[in-house]
């Protein structure tokens, strides 16, 4: 029996040095909230930001805004922002299109940047854009460059002088398993190796320390944990010792030296400036740069011990109720990142049945049920409340309802 009582729970809420933070969010009564590794709670800072940059800067300076309100510098003031929360220095991140394309980018300056080899080497369960990137790369290479994909526990074994690149997200989007990015890139550098890591499900849920752990390169997006809304923008890495040597394969206006001379010659810009390629997404930057506002002062390694409790508790409570269920992360949680995954052959069915009891998980093809954990948000009496509504819907087999059944664009 579980150890568990719902007044343990609500001592654990009055005991958590995060409980006021949720005060800083939009969130809908009544509802648990348990995407935030997909798309994070809206900040109320970003609602004030947003609806200043459009009525006061957009509509009162219209095109002055670009020098007044100093857009033309967002990318690098919040890349520095940014660069805190992920272990980089001032100048060695900077907002910028999407991941997928920063991590073209990153790849295409580590293939430059690196040993003279055509692997690339990769974990089969990876992000599937990042395998599309990486394959594209491969079929446009003319046969200089191959994919070698390996089960997560065999990377290390792979690491042969054959590598040029080891691409890695930090915690996997399925299995949440968590790798150890610092004997990762330690056994890449023994073997001339360079790294890539998406950070798109750790950066805002747990630390990162790209300098720390030696990293070359490293891409993410910014509406996870990071909670700068849908769709908004992503970033790039460069490690300075890699970044003035670099020639851009896919260069733009933005990345040029001197962009408003229009030169019909490309120059690249010094630094990190020269990762830049088209105009910036002022609104998106906006955004993540009030929502960034809400790490100010919060401990990581003290936020990620509450995200690996809150994850610990849905699973203790989980795995007595629902039988039926089958673990999908580690155990451990030392060794997942900020989520839990569950899996069960009919478990889209069964996440569309706990969204419409107020409960809201996502579910990844072909069976993983997914809850993320947002510590600066998500109370352990969430946890205690959600675990409850997943046992209520196994037990009645709610799931199996017709409406559940139908699969919608966006699961």
């Amino acid at each position: 029996m579980t150890q568990w009582t719902l007044d343990k729970i609500q001592k654990l809420d009055a005991e958590d040095i995060f409980a006021a933070k949720r005060d800083e969010f939009f969130l809908p009564e009544g509802l648990i909230y348990l995407d935030g590794n997909s798309l994070g709670a809206l900040p109320r800072a970003v609602a004030k930001r947003l609806q200043e940059v459009t009525e006061k800067e957009w509509g009162g300076s219209l095109i002055a805004g670009w020098n007044v309100h100093s857009w033309i510098d967002l990318p690098s003031r919040v890349g520095d922002m940014l660069a805190g929360l992920i272990g980089a220095d001032p100048g060695e991140v900077v907002l910028a299109e999407s991941t997928s394309i920063n991590l073209f980018k990153a790849l295409t300056a580590a293939l430059q940047a690196g040993p003279k080899r055509g692997t690339i080497l990769t974990e089969e369960g990876n992000f599937p854009t990042d395998l599309y990137v990486l394959d594209a790369i491969a079929r446009h290479s003319g046969g200089a460059v191959k994919i070698k994909r390996v089960a997560a526990a065999a990377l290390e074994e792979n690491l042969t002088d054959e590598v040029a690149i080891l691409c890695l997200t930090h915690s996997n989007f399925k299995t949440s398993r968590k790798h150890n990015m610092a004997a990762l890139t330690k056994a890449a550098k023994e073997v001339g190796a360079l790294t890539v890591w998406d950070l798109s499900h750790s950066a805002g849920a747990m630390p990162v320390d790209l300098n720390g752990c030696g990293v070359d390169y490293a891409v993410g997006c910014g509406y996870k944990y990071l909670n700068s809304g849908p769709g908004g923008p992503g970033y790039i890495f460069v490690a300075k010792r890699h970044q003035d040597k670099l020639d851009p394969v896919l260069a733009g206006w933005m990345g040029h030296i001197r962009p408003f001379d229009f030169s019909g010659d490309y120059e690249p810009a010094d630094g990190i400036l020269r990762q830049l390629t088209g105009t910036p997404d002022v609104m998106g930057a906006a955004a993540l740069e009030a929502a960034l506002g809400v790490f100010d002062n919060v401990d990581m390694a003290a936020l990620y011990r509450k995200a690996q409790a809150l994850g610990d508790l849905f699973l203790d409570l989980v795995l007595e109720s629902c039988p039926e269920l089958e673990l999908g992360c580690p155990r451990n949680a030392d060794d997942r990142g900020s989520q839990v995954t569950l899996k069960h052959a009919h478990g889209y069915a069964i996440i569309q049945a706990v969204i419409a009891k107020g409960l809201v998980g996502d579910f990844r093809s072909p069976d993983v049920l997914r809850f993320g954990f947002a510590p600066l948000y998500n109370s352990y009496t969430d946890v205690w409340n959600a675990a409850a509504i997943l046992a209520e819907v196994m037990d009645e087999r709610v799931w199996e309802t017709p409406d559940f059944q139908a699969r919608k664009k966006v699961t």
